[in-house]
């Protein structure tokens, strides 16, 4: 069983990345958060072994909180991926070397971003 945590301002787009992620089985628990913030508030009550996470988002946006993770001993082996409407190379590139996982722009494909979570939790 594996805890993702969908860090997604659009309550559509959350849904649909949760999901996403029931249709790869039961063992995967997801839960939502609607903001940057809400992520950070969320990551001392759980054990998340992923995140995914948009980058435009009110308060702290996903690059920042990417960078947060990533430099915090007690999650920084926790793997990210972004799902974002971003397409510029520039921002694929900065999310990239702060440690995320993948870049998967919207509109996705399901099998795209399923591939990309079970990368992710098999490294």
């Amino acid at each position: 069983m594996g805890n993702i945590l969908i860090v997604e301002d659009s309550s559509t787009t959350r849904s649909l990345i949760r999901t996403v992620i029931e249709d790869l089985g039961d063992e995967f628990d997801a839960f939502e958060a609607e903001t940057g913030f809400e992520a950070l508030k969320a990551l001392p009550t759980e054990t998340f072994d992923l995140i995914i996470t948009d980058i435009n988002m009110p308060d702290i946006n996903g690059l920042e909180l990417i960078s947060f993770v990533k430099n915090n001993e007690a999650y920084k082996d926790i793997p990210m991926i972004i799902v974002t409407t971003e397409r510029s190379e520039e921002d694929r590139d900065r999310g990239m070397s702060l440690g995320a996982e993948a870049y998967i722009t919207k509109p996705f494909k399901a099998e795209e971003l399923q591939e990309a979570i079970r990368a992710a939790l098999k490294k």
